[in-house]
């Protein structure tokens, strides 16, 4: 199996591991699960440096974070709305008007199905300051993998003998929310590229 052996690899590669899915599950194809489960099965193999993991986490998530945060940057304000409805957006922006460091970091330490991304995408439409959101994101996810990657080496071993007995069931499970983010994702892409295509289309048609 494809994935079973991208996952063993990157067991194998550990620490950057970590890094690689963290970019991925921030910015790109959301791995609903992924970073928590692999953060907390590193801990529990390698008990002793499990602050290490912790800290590899929390740079991968930041690092994948930042490159959200900028793709909002990029598009502005009106490429949020065009993204979410307007309701939704407008709750971000009056989130983010009154507690702005709050809303980042709060939401960075949640565990899924919290979505993180429409609040990085929201904080780089709004030009959010660069340093406050990654203070934020650095403080709500470091403190989320401190927590995980501290219970995987607590409790190295009921974990470690969970892992091992349900391996394949664990890797199929996250593999299939893998493919669920990535199908989510290539839709949300495609409405939005849609919802584009109608607007310039219309705009010529009302300037006439």
């Amino acid at each position: 199996m494809v994935m079973s052996s991208t996952w063993r690899w990157l067991l194998h590669l550990g620490g950057p591991g970590l890094i690689l899915i963290g970019i991925a599950d921030n910015s790109v194809v959301p791995l609903t699960g992924s970073m928590d489960v692999l953060t907390m099965w590193l801990a529990a193999h390698h008990r002793q440096i499990w602050p290490y993991y912790a800290v590899m986490a929390t740079v991968g998530a930041v690092l994948g974070g930042y490159i959200t945060y900028l793709l909002g940057r990029k598009g502005g304000r009106e490429a949020i709305e065009r993204r979410f409805n307007k309701r939704k957006a407008g709750k971000l922006f009056k989130r983010f008007d009154k507690w702005g460091f709050r809303t980042v970091a709060i939401t960075a330490l949640l565990p899924p199905p919290f979505p993180l991304v429409p609040v990085l995408l929201a904080a780089g439409g709004l030009q959010y300051p660069r340093k406050k959101f990654l203070g934020a994101l650095t403080l709500g996810r470091s403190i989320r993998y401190f927590l995980i990657a501290g219970i995987g080496s607590l409790y190295a071993r009921p974990i470690t003998a969970f892992f091992n007995r349900y391996y394949k069931a664990a890797v199929i499970i996250l593999v299939t929310l893998a493919v669920i983010g990535g199908i989510a994702a290539l839709f949300e892409y495609r409405r939005s590229r849609r919802k584009n295509a109608d607007r310039a289309a219309v705009s010529p048609n009302r300037a006439a």
